[in-house]
């Protein structure tokens, strides 16, 4: 199925932070996170990831820093901040009521 770019630029956000706040990470390993989460279905770009990933960081939601992997290659992770938590538990309530509204009109209609 291919996801409508509208709810794939909804979504960044939240899945974002909630990747986040499982634990640090990297571009390329967010990106893998997200593929398996949504079992193939969301498939992100570096282009798309890395500028939302510096707007989050410009808003103060997340911070980034530079680690040496077992490899030896540095690379660029990105961590959440405490204000990144708070806007993670603002986006989780608003997905909330939309998936129940969703929820509801498609259980409704199917009664009708």
């Amino acid at each position: 199925m291919n996801v409508s770019k509208d709810l794939i630029a909804a979504s960044v956000t939240p899945l974002l932070l909630s990747i986040l706040n499982e634990s640090d990470s990297y571009g390329y390993a967010i990106i893998k996170r997200v593929k398996e989460m949504s079992d193939n279905e969301l498939i992100w770009t570096e282009g798309m990831l890395y500028p939302v990933l510096h707007r989050l960081e410009e808003q103060g939601l997340i911070e980034s820093y530079w680690h040496k992997a077992e490899t030896g290659r540095q690379r660029k992770y990105y961590r959440i901040k405490r204000r990144g938590l708070e806007e993670l538990e603002v986006q989780k309530k608003q997905w909330e009521v939309v998936v129940a509204a969703l929820a509801k009109t498609w259980t409704d209609r199917g009664n009708s």
